[in-house]
């Protein structure tokens, strides 16, 4: 539980949203655009255990989530059991950020023991405070500002880390202008650190401004009164059938959602032979085009509702892989691209606040509640990317794979369609 606060409270909301462009700068920097080529060039060609250096950093990333699904019910359970929701935030959120500043002593493949561990565990960071995070959501707003709310999250996240990541990409294009010599790793690493001090400094300041935790007196069994809360909450999300198939529509859209935003920038290397300045464009485009998206669909939930801009979201994700298997033409996958700008930060925006509204009201368990929607995504993006990478073994061909997400949105929509959000507008 935290202490009483006044929802909607302009201070608290931007507190909260600041958090997103604290740590966004990891997701983009070091998930997406600078980290992963940093490792392939240093790694290239070795073996670990039997593993290439591909396939060690695929698990890698796998063992995170699988961490952060595995710990998740519990800590949340005891999160709103023992009242230290900003607490667990707080710890992953430093674990990541120092994670980050770690990365900076990884000059080369000898020192791949302190790579993998020091980015397994950002990411479990990373993912790990999020459940925190948006739990907070329903606490500072009120059902009719969720939306908004949530958008403005996205839109900070996005600017935050599109603006940290051009200033680390002229570090790193034209490092003779810093005085860094351009033949070693020094202005890639220097990257690192940017990224673990600014989500160390930014999400301080979201730290003062959200509600603080009220903890309840010491007590024995903390971690079994924390399994007990979760499975409790899952007794009471198995009995709200909205809910229940509200999460089941997400976990199967997101499978699309997440596959094609993780894999967009592969898909135009390997199928349409983009280089790396091009490949940092799409990224960037991505991400700009993302605060618009958040907050065009916003306007037409205020206006339509919930369900129909998830709907009309999810109609043009369809389009989407259908244009990406037809596209021949560089210049067209540009077009592509701004489409998955202006629906990713729609649909993972509206997704958030659309579920915040349909939990019970007055519950003081949201970080439970949050926790099952967390693990659905991480799930979500590893039967995505399965089911992706299968198509491509068995079809030899990228282009199939994208075609065959379509089934993941058309089954969403298919249980979308059965949620009743009467009492938040249809």
């Amino acid at each position: 539980m935290s202490t009483a606060i006044i929802k909607n409270d302009k201070r608290t909301i931007n507190g909260w949203a600041l958090f997103d462009w604290a740590n966004s700068a990891y997701a983009l920097t070091i998930m997406v655009a600078v980290f992963p080529p940093y490792y392939e060039a240093i790694t290239k060609g070795e073996t670990y255990l039997g593993l290439s250096n591909t396939a060690l950093y695929s698990l890698s990333i796998s063992l995170a989530y699988l961490i952060v699904s595995i710990q998740s019910p519990i800590l949340s359970g005891i999160a709103d059991y023992g009242g230290m929701k900003l607490k667990f935030m707080k710890f992953f959120s430093t674990m990541g950020a120092i994670c980050c500043l770690a990365l900076f002593f990884f000059k080369s493949s000898d020192d791949i023991v302190l790579g993998i561990t020091a980015s397994v565990l950002a990411a479990v960071g990373f993912a790990g405070s999020l459940v925190f995070y948006n739990s907070f959501l329903p606490e500072i707003a009120t059902e009719d500002q969720m939306d908004s709310v949530s958008a403005k999250g996205f839109s900070y996240g996005y600017v935050g880390s599109v603006i940290l990541l051009v200033i680390n990409l002229m570090v790193i294009q034209k490092p003779e202008w810093f005085g860094i010599d351009p033949e070693g790793t020094l202005a890639v690493r220097i990257a690192f650190l940017t990224v673990g001090v600014w989500w160390l400094v930014f999400a301080a300041i979201s730290f003062k401004r959200l509600p603080q935790d009220v903890p309840i007196p010491p007590t024995d069994g903390l971690i079994g009164k924390g399994i007990e809360q979760f499975k409790s909450i899952w007794l009471e999300v198995k009995a709200q059938s909205n809910v229940k198939t509200f999460l089941l529509a997400f976990f199967l859209y997101s499978a699309g959602v997440q596959t094609v935003i993780l894999l967009a920038s592969l898909f135009g290397s390997a199928v349409l032979n983009f280089g790396q300045t091009e490949l940092i464009v799409i990224i960037l485009l991505l991400q700009i085009v993302g605060i618009v998206g958040a907050y065009l669909f916003t306007k037409i939930s205020s206006v339509k509702g919930n369900k129909f801009a998830l709907l009309i979201i999810l109609v043009i994700w369809i389009a989407i892989c259908i244009a990406a298997y037809l596209v021949v033409e560089k210049n067209n996958f540009y077009f592509v691209i701004i489409a998955i700008g202006l629906v990713m930060g729609g649909v993972q925006s509206l997704s958030r606040s659309t579920y915040a509204k349909l939990l019970p009201n007055n519950t003081d368990s949201t970080a439970s509640y949050f926790s099952f929607y967390d693990i659905l995504e991480k799930l979500a993006i590893v039967s995505g990317t399965l089911a992706f990478g299968f198509i491509d073994q068995l079809t030899g061909g990228m282009r199939n794979s994208i075609l065959s997400l379509t089934v993941f949105f058309l089954v969403g929509i298919f249980f979308l369609l059965r949620v009743d959000m009467s009492k938040i507008k249809i």
